[in-house]
C-alpha cells in the first residue's frame, strides 16, 4: 500500500498562493498517473489536475491558468502550485496516485480562502 501525505494547506486571502506538498512512499516514476482532487463542503469530489502517462495533462476549467502540478522524482513528491487564488478553491485537497488496479489517496488538507 502506498503511504501519501499532503502538507502545506491553510488559510491565504484572495488572489495569494499556496504550493501543497504530496510525499509518496513509493517512486512516483512508478506511477501511470499522479494528480490532485479537491473537495468543497456540500460538493462532491472533483479532479483538480491529473497527470497521465497516456494522455498528458488534464485541468479542471476552474484552475486553469492559475494552478500548476509538478513533481520531485528524487524525493518522490508531488507538488501543486495556487496561484490567484478564489474563495470558491476552499476545499479539502488530495493528492492520488495510480498504477494498474492500485488506487491511493493521501489524508487531506484543508485550504480555506477568505479575507
Amino acid at each position: 500500500q502506498v503511504q501519501l501525505v499532503e502538507s502545506g494547506g491553510g488559510l491565504v486571502q484572495p488572489g495569494g498562493s499556496l504550493r501543497l506538498s504530496c510525499a509518496a512512499s513509493g517512486s512516483i516514476r512508478s506511477f501511470d498517473a499522479v494528480g490532485w482532487y479537491r473537495q468543497a463542503p456540500g460538493k462532491q469530489r472533483e479532479l483538480v489536475i491529473l497527470l497521465s502517462k497516456f494522455i498528458g495533462t488534464n485541468y479542471a476549467d476552474s484552475v486553469k491558468g492559475r494552478f500548476t502540478i509538478s513533481r520531485d522524482d528524487a524525493n518522490d513528491t508531488l507538488y501543486l502550485q495556487m496561484n490567484s487564488q478564489k474563495p470558491e478553491d476552499t476545499a479539502v485537497y488530495y493528492c492520488n496516485v495510480e498504477r494498474g488496479r492500485l488506487d491511493c489517496w493521501g489524508q487531506g488538507t484543508q485550504v480555506t480562502v477568505s479575507s
